[in-house]
């Protein structure tokens, strides 16, 4: 693993073979306090060295012109999460191109840091799509979810991870910014700027 901006696996420091990393992928469209609770929530309860979050180029299962550019959306994860010395940013997806198979990015980083402990991180509605090849994602990481609802429970290399229940959703927030109201409380204040500075999401453009 290189290290940081421009790579691959932005690790946010000296990688090590045997960490315990948590993988979060998302369109982050855009990533809000959500996000971040639910990986801070993650990092504590598991004991994670780090949690690396993966902007996905196009996500198998929403269109492309719901979505702010990669860059742009990488460049909100990079503010939100640049205090935090466990919490880093991957283009590894957007550098990918084509479509993002969570799959494939977790075979990845299992390849580059074989000795590593992987979680991969979620929110429940997740576990609502379909996914390829989930048998092998099993393989490879833990599955931790935060559930919405009571959880059921956990299959084999899944957890339920317990946190704070908050409603923030990037759909809520592109349709505040298009309706001109505030998102002040709902993202870090650096993604607020970047937002405004950038006017991202003032003209929807599409669903």
């Amino acid at each position: 693993m290189t290290g940081a901006r421009g790579s691959s696996l932005e690790a946010g420091g000296e990688a090590t073979s045997r960490m315990r990393l948590g993988i979060f992928g998302g369109t982050f469209n855009p990533i809000h306090w959500g996000h971040l609770v639910l990986a801070e929530t993650a990092r504590e309860t598991l004991g994670l060295d780090r949690v690396l979050f993966v902007p996905a180029h196009q996500p198998p299962h929403k269109r492309g012109a719901e979505l702010a550019p990669g860059l742009q959306r990488l460049a909100m994860v990079r503010l939100a999460v640049r205090d935090h010395p466990a919490f880093a940013a991957s283009d590894l997806e957007l550098m990918r191109q084509g479509v993002s198979y969570t799959l494939d990015t977790v075979q990845t980083i299992h390849d580059q840091l074989p000795e590593a402990t992987l979680f991969l991180l979620m929110g429940q509605d997740m576990l609502r799509v379909p996914w390829r090849n989930w048998a092998a994602m099993k393989r490879l990481c833990t599955i931790v979810v935060a559930p919405r609802a009571k959880p059921a429970r956990a299959q084999a290399k899944m957890r339920w991870l317990g946190m704070p229940r908050i409603d923030v959703a990037s759909s809520d927030i592109r349709a505040r910014v298009a309706a001109g109201r505030s998102i002040r409380y709902l993202v870090p204040p650096p993604v607020q700027r970047y937002i405004r500075q950038h006017h991202l999401y003032e003209h929807r453009r599409g669903g």
